[in-house]
């Protein structure tokens, strides 16, 4: 099975107000702080007519059972 492609890791240095207020948002939609700002950081992109295509994400819940002859 294939795995997404990694994210790109770096430090991001905020106000701890603007963290806080990103914080709240993130507990509202059900995100973590990091999916909020990247979420914020795509609307902000579509709104001035960038265009992304939609993230890969990985895939959840079990994986399918292998048939004996394949293990």
């Amino acid at each position: 099975m294939s795995q997404p492609p990694q994210k790109k890791a770096f430090p991001l240095r905020l106000d701890p107000a603007l963290y806080a207020a990103i914080e709240r948002m993130a507990a509202t939609d059900l995100r973590s702080a990091n999916a909020q700002i990247e979420c914020l950081l795509r609307e902000a992109l579509q709104r001035r007519g960038i265009k992304l295509d939609d993230p890969i994400r990985p895939k959840r819940g079990r994986p399918p059972k292998q048939k004996d002859d394949e293990a």
